[in-house]
């Protein structure tokens, strides 16, 4: 992958981070036809937060700052519709966007750095702790998940994607370029209250 890829974007009512799972459920034509483009030539598509618009009907407009998805696994459910679990690759920046006659989105992109991780500092442990309980209340595929309870930035992504934070919370948390810089907004405006409770 390298700065100038283009690759087609799914605008959606959420935020996507890197080493994360995120289950779509998808009956628009554009977006089988995005799935089966990716599947077929073994590449991945963007999720981008949206900033007005909806995710069916008119190409929605999005933030910048997005996360590479690509398909894990895919089912056909009983109701006909396409069940996918994707896995977040890495964070990229939107440089050009056109839409395409079916409304979906493609876009020029730059790939950001997310190679700043660190030690979850003996401070934040009890973040791990709770974050382990929240994996294994939200069942499959997130209790099934590998885990890097040792990571900062993988404990800060799995938080923001798990708990209900507002999506302009978790989208500022996603822009951020620093693993501990995350950690701490998490811990200190996001949750300290709640953990303050499971102890």
């Amino acid at each position: 992958m390298q700065d100038g890829d283009e690759i087609p974007i799914f605008p959606l009512s959420t935020v996507l981070f890197p080493g994360g799972l995120l289950p779509l459920r998808i009956f628009e034509a554009r977006y089988l036809d995005m799935i089966s483009e990716c599947m077929r030539e073994q590449k991945g598509f963007g999720v981008c937060a949206i900033r007005s618009g909806s995710e069916v009907g008119r190409a929605a407009n999005c933030h910048d700052i997005g996360t590479l998805a690509t398909v894990q696994d895919f089912d056909q459910g009983e109701d006909g519709l396409l069940a996918v679990v994707v896995r977040g690759e890495r964070r990229f920046r939107l440089i050009h966007r056109r839409v395409e006659s079916s409304q979906l989105l493609r876009a020029t992109v730059e790939w950001l750095d997310d190679s700043d991780d660190a030690a979850l500092p003996e401070a934040h442990e009890s973040m791990a702790t709770f974050l382990a309980q929240l994996l294994k209340r939200a069942g499959e595929p997130f209790s099934q998940m590998e885990t890097h309870f040792e990571s900062c930035n993988w404990v800060a992504g799995r938080l923001a994607e798990l708990l209900p934070f507002a999506l302009a919370d978790k989208q500022r948390l996603l822009e951020m370029d620093v693993a501990l810089d995350r950690l701490d907004v998490l811990y200190g405006e996001l949750l300290a209250e709640e953990l303050s409770h499971h102890r």
